[in-house]
């Protein structure tokens, strides 16, 4: 079928029926980090039956044989300049200086090992 034929459709995550969630979760199997780069900002504007303005929402788009698929997209943002600081790497160094863990470790400073294989199992503790 043509996309210009498939019936649209805009629902929040939360509400999906069974089949489109499992369509979705097989397409987005880790969640958000998955859907991240396909997620779109939308600025609907004046709704035009009431006259009222719709608030922006971010969505990513599903879509079937017969269906197209907006699912709106839960995203908190608090404060846009913290995300402006975010992405230019602010924060993070911001972090670190807080943490103390800018700089070179000390000499006699010993990192954690890699491999988690030389720890016990904490279910055989029990047993």
């Amino acid at each position: 079928m043509n996309a210009d034929n498939k019936k649209r459709h805009v629902i929040s995550q939360e509400n999906l029926p069974a089949d489109i969630a499992a369509m979705f979760n097989e397409k987005y199997p880790k969640g958000f980090n998955d859907l991240l780069p396909d997620l779109v900002k939308y600025s609907p504007g004046i709704n035009p039956r009431t006259g009222k303005q719709i608030d922006p929402f971010y969505a990513v788009t599903l879509e079937t044989e017969t269906d197209i698929y907006l699912v709106k997209i839960k995203v908190d943002i608090d404060n846009p300049e913290d995300v402006e600081r975010w992405l230019e790497g602010e924060e993070e160094a911001e972090a670190e200086e807080v943490a103390g863990t800018t700089g070179t470790p000390d000499a006699g400073d010993t990192l954690p090992d890699d491999n988690i294989s030389q720890y016990g199992d904490d279910d055989s503790a029990d047993s």
